[in-house]
Formats: C-alpha cells, structure tokens, sequence
C-alpha cells in the first residue's frame, strides 16, 4: 500500500506519542502492538527511540559550565547601573560592591565613586519623587520611625503602599510633620482622613497644613498597649500564687516543728493578695478582649453602640485602678482622650453600609447582619446558617450587597501598620549605614515605589509598583527612569 495511504503515515503526533510511551513501557511485545495497532515493529521502533532520545535529552547534565551562554557588553553605562542595582536590590554594602567588581571584573573601584554613583542616583530620584501626583491617595497612613535616635518621618497610602513621604528630621514637633506635609499638598496630597498614633506633633503639624482634614486613631498602638497591661497583671497574679505557695510549704515546714503560728499571718495576707492579683488580671483580660473584639474589630456595632461600650471599659478600669495605679492609669487615661480618634473608622463604615443599603434598596439592619456575620469562622456552623438565612431575605440582591460589602470592608482602614511594613522593609538598608541623609532616603523611597511586587497576599499587586497601582498606569522599569538602557538579550534565531 502506498505511504500516502498507510495508517502510520497519518498517524497525528498525539498518537504518536502515546504509542511510544506504551513501547517504553513494556507491558506488551512489540509484536503484539503493531498488530493491534495496524503498524509496522519498524515505526514502533522508530518512535522508541525518538522518545529515548528525548528523556535522555530532558535528564542529562547541564552543559558544561564553561559553555558560552550569551555575550553581555560591559560598558560604563552598565557598570554603573550595577553598582546601583547592588545597593538597591542586593543591599549590597560600598566595599561589598568595590569588592564583586574587583572579583568577577577585575575592576577596581574607589569608596568615593560608589558613594557619588549614588548621590547622582539619588538626585535624579528627588526630581521624579517630586513630579508624581499624590491626588490618587484617599487615605494616608503616617507614623514615625527612627534609625537609631534619628527620626525618620513616614507617610504611605494605604490602597497602593506608595510612599508619599519618608524624610529625615532632627525633630518631631508641629513645624516639621506641618512642613513635610505641606511638601505633600503641592504634589496634590488631599485625603480623605489619615491615621496616626497619638502623636501630639504628628496631629498638631497634620492641622497646620490639611486643616479639617481627618486624623484618626490606630488601634494598633493601643491594642498593644492594652495587651501589654493584661500581661504584664498576669504575670504578677502568678508571681503571687508562686509566693502564696512557697508560704504553704514554709509553713509545712514549721508545723513540723510546732511554729506554724509564726507564720500564718504572712500566709493569710500571700492568699489574699494572691486573690486580688488573679481577680484584677482576669478582669482587665476579659475587658481588653471586648475591646479588641466587639468595639475596635472592624466587623461590628455602629458607632453610637461602639462609643457606649468604649465607655464602659473606661468606666470599668477606672473602678480598678486603686488595685494598680501606676499601671492602670495611664492605659485608661490613653483610652479615655483617644476614643473617638480610634472610632473613627466605624464613622467611615457606617457612612459606607448606609450607602450600599440605599444603593440597593434594603433594608440598613440586612447589610449590617451581613457585616456582623464576617466576624463568624467561614468554617463555622452558624456562620452558614446567618449566611443562608440572609440570603432567603435579599433574595437576588444578597450577591451583589455582598460583594459591596466585602469591598467596603476591605477599604475601611483601621491602622497604620503598612508604616511599620515599610519600616521592615528599610531596615535592610538602614543598618548599613549610620548616618542616613535626605538623598539616600530619597533613593530609597524611588525605587520601592517602582519596583514590581514578585508576590503578595493580594493578587492584584503581582507584577506591579506602588506607583502604577496609585496612578493605574504603568510606567518604564525603575532603571530606564533613571535614563539607563537595560541589557536584554538577543533573540535566539532559530
């Protein structure tokens, strides 16, 4: 029979394929094969030996490692974006630098070029931090952080991470935090609101250059706080009942001897102490946790509900702070000024459910069951009951209000921990310096607003900056902003 005509000819290569690995296998003859499969031991033979080729092609050693893999033109230009590409990426220290060019290129470098490299560097990243226009930014998370006892003055946007502000300051007071803001405002810096701790020169220079512009409170600081109280009562309670317990065997000891009497108004008083210490510890852990979960949890109550409550643990610590004053104290006065600053975000909240139950017509206590239901275990039974009964009410709306609501969630801002992120992030380039200076945290700030995110818990940040997730628009790699040209390799012809 002609070729054009055989079965094996017209076999497609997925067949092909399939054939081999069964020729691989070994399960069957060759023989027994080609008659099933109406083809000659030949073409099975053929397509054995091409899929042998293959595997062995797949797991042979690498090419040896003195093979050419593709030609890279050092030039000037080149050198010197690696040198800044070190410092930047690698967090390479200057005589690291000074000593990879001297190994890999016997190059040699001076500590002053490094150090002029990245001034200029640092000069041409001034100018673009200076151009960007910060009207995108509706909620601006600002803090404080310090390299050593240097302050160094934050501000980042809590929707993209941008970083609107990071400057080096010889003090914290109105003046500095109003005049670095007021950089901001020219760029086009206008929140909505801002969090900050209580700060009082962060506040203060906040009035003085946004106005009426909001500060609220972040509950981050103070839920640290408080866990810091309940704590550290904890452990005095047990510390009392180790003392209470080291009397009990004392006085053991001394019954023994007929002398139990001699100490057993010390142990009377370690009970009753002991007592005190576990009573207050367990009530001002049980207050700090019905602060934590049902008045500064983002999922709950309105305001006016939350502030009434607020006031209670107020109240509550009040009433105990005879026990421990020099503890208690100043936690509840914090409590007591802060209120509503750190409410602030159930304001933003209720403006925002009262939005979406107008947009779709339901009722307001619906989406607020539907927020109140988000403090529930997705894997938890009564989490899908309130679900599916909810959803019986909203019928054909409960998807769409339930997506509003999640959105809305998910921009209702509580703290300004992405300061303290980005604070993470610095110290790797913080400790190898002592002294920082305004143009090196101006180089820093360039490139982690430019460079791409490789991973992230959001998957909307993959593959992009901060600067292209605040503007939208995407923008040249961090280098070519630079006025550098990237090395890219030539195509490989076929």
């Amino acid at each position: 029979m002609p070729a054009l005509y055989s079965v094996a000819a017209n076999l497609p290569h997925n067949c092909r394929k399939l054939l081999a690995i069964e020729a691989l296998a070994g399960n069957d003859p060759i023989s027994r094969i080609a008659v099933r499969e109406d083809v000659s031991r030949k073409f099975l033979y053929q397509q054995k030996q091409k899929a042998e080729a293959a595997l062995d092609q797949a797991f042979s050693p690498d090419n040896d490692a003195s093979d050419v893999l593709f030609y890279l033109p050092v030039t000037k230009a080149w050198l010197i974006q690696l040198v800044i590409s070190l410092a930047l990426i690698c967090h390479s220290s200057y005589r690291g630098i000074i000593q990879l060019l001297a190994d890999l290129f016997d190059t040699a470098i001076s500590l002053g070029t490094v150090h002029g490299l990245l001034v200029s560097a640092a000069s041409q990243a001034t100018q673009i931090n200076g151009s960007q226009d910060l009207s995108a930014i509706r909620v601006g998370l600002q803090d404080e952080i310090f390299q050593g006892d240097q302050p160094v003055l934050a501000g980042v946007d809590a929707s993209s991470i941008y970083c609107y502000l990071l400057a080096e300051a010889e003090h914290r007071d109105e003046d500095t935090w109003g005049i670095h803001l007021l950089d901001a405002k020219a760029q086009g810096f206008d929140p909505d609101y801002t969090i900050a701790d209580a700060g009082a020169g962060l506040r203060a220079g906040q009035r003085a250059a946004l106005g009426d512009t909001p500060c609220h409170g972040d509950v981050f600081h103070i839920q640290h706080q408080c866990e810091t109280l309940a704590n550290l009562l904890g452990r005095l309670a047990q510390g009392a009942a180790t003392r209470r317990q080291r009397f009990e065997q004392r006085m053991a000891k001394a019954r023994l001897k007929g002398q139990g009497n001699t100490l057993s108004s010390k142990l009377a008083k370690a009970r009753k102490a002991e007592t005190h210490a576990l009573k207050l510890a367990k009530d001002v852990k049980t207050l700090v946790g019905w602060l934590e979960r049902d008045i500064l949890a983002l999922a709950g109550l309105c305001f006016e509900a939350r502030c009434e409550l607020f006031n209670f643990i107020v109240t509550e610590l009040e009433h105990r702070e005879h026990l421990d004053s020099a503890r208690i104290r100043p936690v509840r006065i914090a409590l007591a000024r802060q209120r509503d600053n750190l409410l602030g975000f159930a304001k933003v909240l209720d403006n925002k459910l009262e939005e979406i139950a107008q947009r779709f017509q339901v009722p307001d206590y619906q989406v607020r069951a539907l927020c109140l239901l988000q403090r529930k275990p997705k894997t938890s039974q009564a989490y899908w009951m309130g679900r599916d009964q909810l959803n019986q009410q909203l019928a054909w709306k409960f998807h769409a209000v339930w997506g509003a609501l999640v959105n809305a969630m998910a921009e209702t801002h509580r703290s300004s921990s992405l300061v303290e992120n980005l604070n993470g992030r610095l110290r790797n380039y913080f400790f190898l310096r002592r002294n920082l200076g305004q143009g090196y945290l101006d180089l820093l700030r360039f490139f982690l607003n430019h460079r791409v995110f490789m991973r992230s818990e959001r998957p909307e940040r993959v593959g992009k900056s901060p600067a292209e997730l605040l503007t939208g628009k995407p923008h040249p790699h961090w280098l070519e902003l630079l006025g550098f040209e990237r090395f890219r390799q030539a195509p490989i012809l076929a």
